[in-house]
């Protein structure tokens, strides 16, 4: 009897905790506070510690530039606003993900676009990118949802073709890789959050912006921080900017958690794969697509259900698989178009700015139907994982998605 119905649990225990900061980082952090102490000097911001991570970062991902600051969404916001975009233009944004992955788009007085999902995807693809582009496309952003690399190559040439800036958000992407090329290296500008739930830390919250592009990094950097004159002889603020700021304490954090984060990688993508292969033989569940020599970092695993196989929906099939005692959430519906703030154009109430600014020449509405996104949303239940996972961990969500399979098998 399935546990849904009353039957014993698959597994009556607990998932094992993710135990991200331990012994290291609290010693990092004391040390700080004891230099503080010692010295009489505050903690701070933009020092030695913030320096040698945002170095460190740039190290680990092959070279570059980049900037910590106090968010994923700032991330964005801040490499957004590097690329000094004409406002009143058009900004494509990806099908799936999170609010901060849209908001700061229209924040900066540009029109955010959906593009659709390639199908069987969370991430956009080219063709549907192409598809929504127009006269007044001034910049693309594509997410790598679920630490799974978009499909880049041919992102990338539509990109190219069109002259469009590319801006690769890869809050859940650390470390993931497309064609060799680690995420974030592929696009012109890349934001990452390093907030508690990630793949490595800052602390609760936290962000950076990376580039190769020096000078993308400069201005960047000065957006950042209230338009200050970094890398120039100006004697005041070169432009308008909001406090975005890392600190020296999310640095020294972050700098144990860097340390950690080939390791973290390699054992979620262990898992993931131990998963993947049990997964052959099901008849009604299957690992969900992935683009092309990709290697996905699994912040989370999206695995597909063949609802006709089945005498039930997907969402009833994910629940019973959690009743079995597997963290499994139904959906992953984490759809921008489909938001209040988005359909209501609530972004600078009472106007409808950006859609509403005299300088707009486009005639998008705030709708986007995203057939395929809905199709992958409402296909796909979302498996929580991570690299502390065990073979016994393994096993026990494969016995229970056998277990919930046979019983509603049609």
């Amino acid at each position: 009897m399935l546990a849904i119905d009353g039957g014993p649990k698959v597994r009556p225990t607990p998932f094992p905790k993710r135990h991200l900061l331990g012994g290291e980082e609290k010693q990092a952090a004391l040390a700080l506070f004891d230099r503080a102490v010692e010295t009489g000097d505050p903690i701070g911001y933009g020092g030695p510690e913030e320096q040698a991570y945002e170095r460190e970062f740039a190290e680990w991902m092959g070279g570059g530039y980049a900037d910590l600051v106090n968010s994923g969404s700032s991330a964005l916001y801040v490499a957004l606003g590097a690329l000094e975009l004409e406002p009143a233009g058009e900004v494509v944004v990806p099908p799936i993900t999170d609010p901060g992955g849209v908001m700061p788009v229209a924040l900066l007085n540009l029109v955010p676009v959906v593009a659709d999902a390639h199908p069987g995807s969370f991430n956009c693809g080219a063709a549907q990118i192409a598809a929504v582009l127009s006269s007044h496309t001034r910049a693309i952003v594509v997410a790598h949802i679920a630490g799974e690399p978009a499909d880049m190559g041919p992102i990338l040439e539509l990109a190219t073709s069109r002259g469009l800036p590319l801006i690769e958000d890869c809050a859940q992407a650390h470390g993931a890789r497309w064609q060799g090329r680690l995420a974030g290296t592929m696009g012109d500008i890349a934001a990452f959050s390093t907030m508690s739930g990630k793949h490595h830390a800052t602390g609760p919250q936290g962000g950076v912006v990376y580039t190769r592009d020096e000078d993308l990094y400069w201005k960047g950097k000065r957006f950042s921080d209230r338009g200050k004159p970094f890398n120039t002889d100006a004697g005041s603020n070169l432009r308008a900017g909001l406090n975005l700021n890392g600190n020296d304490l999310a640095a020294a954090v972050g700098r144990v958690q860097l340390r950690k984060l080939a390791e973290i990688t390699r054992r979620r993508r262990q898992v993931a794969g131990r998963i993947i292969a049990g997964l052959e033989g099901l008849q009604a569940v299957a690992p969900a697509w992935e683009a092309p020599q990709s290697e996905g970092v699994y912040w989370f695993m999206r695995v597909r259900v063949e609802e006709g196989r089945l005498k039930v929906d997907k969402d009833t099939f994910a629940k019973a698989v959690a009743a079995e005692g597997i963290p499994v959430t139904p959906s992953y519906r984490h759809l921008p178009s489909e938001a209040l703030w988005f359909r209501q154009r609530r972004v600078f109430p009472p106007s409808d700015y950006p859609w509403g600014l005299p300088a707009y020449r486009g005639d998008r509405k705030a709708h986007f139907p995203c057939p395929n996104a809905v199709a992958a949303a409402e296909s796909h239940f979302v498996l929580a994982v991570h690299e502390n996972y065990t073979d016994q961990e393994v096993a026990d969500i494969l016995a229970a998605l056998r277990k919930v399979e046979e019983a509603y098998l049609t």
